[in-house]
């Protein structure tokens, strides 16, 4: 934290970019002089600015490292090996994701509670209605973040027991804090959440504000906490406001696909979303905290771009093996020939990932053998969070590196199936059932449960009558990382974790074997050509190089040491009383 303590200290830092789309494309907030600021609401308004803009930060979420510390994937070029020390579970409190999501969190906590103490400090001399209104609801989303931000922090470091900053420092010394039991934290943040709850509007009605935090907001962050700590009736409670409340209006998009890319942003199922925008900005440095964009979809792309993650070799598989609804019709494409078929994959499958053999959804503009290479064991690439639908390379973006994608940090999937998961521990299986269908159906998914039953009766199900524990596998090994797969705050590495699957996960994903068959394309230039060993297959072959994950892993995983990301080091060697000796 010391970089934060260097640059926070008693006043009110520069007001930069917004992490909402609508909402940061409204405003062009300058440098602000910090010695007549905090005079009105709109020095408050324009600080919670600053919030927003520390939500974008990359590290808020680490994508990268949270997925490659869970079974999602494999990280980048180069396999059989690699030594990323996240996949290989080998992390310490020296590791570089570690410091730096401590520090974008807490820097997000300390421009939070510059905006708390601000209209607080206010709050005295509101003179109407409107002005108290106004104070109340900037108030509610300093206090959304400062919430959320600790909610991260309690269920990613030291196992929930942090530092808690409810002030703002006036000097050096108050700095130096002690960490905090993990209840004490939880009932802080916890109390931050449902103030943001009670007062945050169901949604925003005027444009500039889209993006801005809500009530459903809120309400997801505390279901998921109390999911989290296996309180089931409350956290369901929750979930049936975010599910049902009017007031939100949120559901479940047509297609799967507009969650992924620039399209259809802020869309009706988005609960939580980081906006970010290529309109400005583009002079300074991709890597600047001022940057509004981001560079995910160069770490992902294999167009233009690093491929620094891929998916694993099981979930390539269950992604293969995503069973179609064979009586829908959006399951059926048209040959040049006008010839009908099944879809080759599922649409769940197609705008998650790229498979060399997915002929029915372009890739960059071209099929996918065409558009990149496929070539060192590489057999599927994530869609999610790069341009392939709008560019022919990533390079194509102007100035390079930048990305101008949404994140989007929860949908209504998500709380559909964590809200089926408290479901089925109460034991209402068809209740936690019909809900998972929602999501399959959503995306032309053969459905679970016996034929003719649920809401849609005339779309094919499995016809296996499920138990609760058969259910749970289902959501916990297919449905969850299928659907959610590399999305949200490390929310595959917290499933693992609270289900206690993750050493047992490593070490049976390590006793699979894989191997790559070649596959033959036309060339744009209508010549026929190989992708080399690009269509995984399970087991093996010979002649064919063996495919192996999380052989390391299995050994290296050591609960005590990698459940939780360790206190940093750089919070260690900064504070003198971070363990409340001095």
């Amino acid at each position: 934290m010391q970089k934060i303590k260097l640059i926070l200290t008693l006043t009110m830092i520069s007001v930069f970019s917004m992490s909402c789309q609508k909402f940061l494309e409204e405003v062009n907030p300058n440098k602000l002089a910090t010695d007549n600021f905090w005079k009105t609401l709109d020095d408050c308004d324009a600080g919670l600015t600053s919030v927003y803009s520390a939500f974008k930060n990359p590290n808020v979420l680490a994508i990268e490292a949270e997925s490659n510390r869970s079974d999602l994937t494999y990280p980048g070029y180069g396999r059989p090996n690699t030594s990323n020390e996240y996949y290989l579970q080998m992390f310490t409190n020296a590791s570089q994701a570690a410091n730096s999501k401590w520090e974008a969190l807490y820097r997000g906590i300390f421009r939070a509670n510059q905006v708390i103490k601000a209209v607080t400090d206010l709050s005295a001399g509101f003179k109407t209605a409107a002005e108290t209104q106004r104070g109340n609801g900037i108030l509610a989303q300093a206090r959304f973040f400062r919430g959320m931000f600790y909610f991260y922090l309690h269920n990613s470091f030291n196992k929930g027991s942090v530092i808690i900053y409810d002030f703002v420092p006036q000097n050096e010394s108050e700095f130096y804090q002690s960490v905090k039991p993990a209840t004490e934290v939880q009932a802080f943040y916890l109390a931050d959440l449902k103030f943001a709850h009670e007062n945050l509007p169901g949604k925003w009605t005027i444009e500039r504000d889209l993006g801005r935090v809500t009530a459903g907001a809120a309400a997801s962050l505390l279901g998921q906490s109390y999911l989290y700590d296996k309180d089931y009736a409350t956290a369901k409670t929750y979930f049936k406001d975010v599910i049902e409340n009017p007031a939100y209006g949120y559901a479940l998009v047509n297609d799967i696909g507009d969650n992924f890319t620039t399209r259809n942003e802020l869309n009706s199922e988005s609960i939580l979303e980081i906006g970010y925008s290529l309109k400005y900005k583009g002079e300074i440095s991709v890597w600047s905290e001022d940057q509004v964009s981001n560079t995910l979809s160069y770490a992902l792309s294999p167009v233009g771009g690093w491929k620094t993650l891929y998916p694993s070799s099981w979930l390539i598989m269950a992604y293969k093996n995503d069973k179609l609804d064979k009586t829908d019709p959006r399951n059926f494409v048209s040959d040049p020939d006008g010839t009908q078929r099944l879809r080759k994959y599922s649409l769940r499958t197609s705008y998650s990932i790229a498979l060399v053999d997915d002929p029915d959804l372009k890739y960059y503009g071209l099929t996918t053998a065409q558009a990149t290479y496929f070539n060192n064991q590489e057999t599927a690439y994530f869609r999610k969070y790069t341009n392939w639908d709008i560019v022919r390379n990533e390079t194509d973006i102007v100035p390079n590196i930048r990305s101008g994608v949404n994140v989007r940090v929860i949908r209504l999937a998500d709380v559909y199936l964590m809200q089926a998961e408290c479901l089925i521990q109460e034991g209402a299986i068809q209740e936690a059932m019909a809900l998972i269908n929602k999501v399959r159906h959503r995306s032309a998914l053969q459905l679970l449960g016996t034929n003719g039953s649920g809401e849609f009766p005339n779309a094919e199900h499995d016809n296996v009558t499920y138990t609760a524990q058969s259910l749970m596998d289902h959501l916990m090994y297919l449905e969850r990382p299928l659907e959610l797969s590399i999305e949200g705050n490390a929310v595959r590495t917290i499933d693992m974790r609270r289900w206690g699957i993750t050493k047992q996960r490593f070490l049976e994903l390590s006793q699979k074997r894989y191997y790559g068959e070649h596959f033959q394309y036309v060339k744009v230039d209508n010549t026929p050509d190989w992708r080399w060993e690009s269509i995984l297959n399970e087991g093996s072959k010979d002649g064919y190089k063996v495919i192996q994950d999380y052989a390391q892993a299995a050994g290296n995983y050591n609960q005590e040491a990698h459940a939780y990301w360790p206190l940093p080091s750089s919070e260690i060697i900064s504070n003198p009383d971070l363990n409340g000796k001095k």
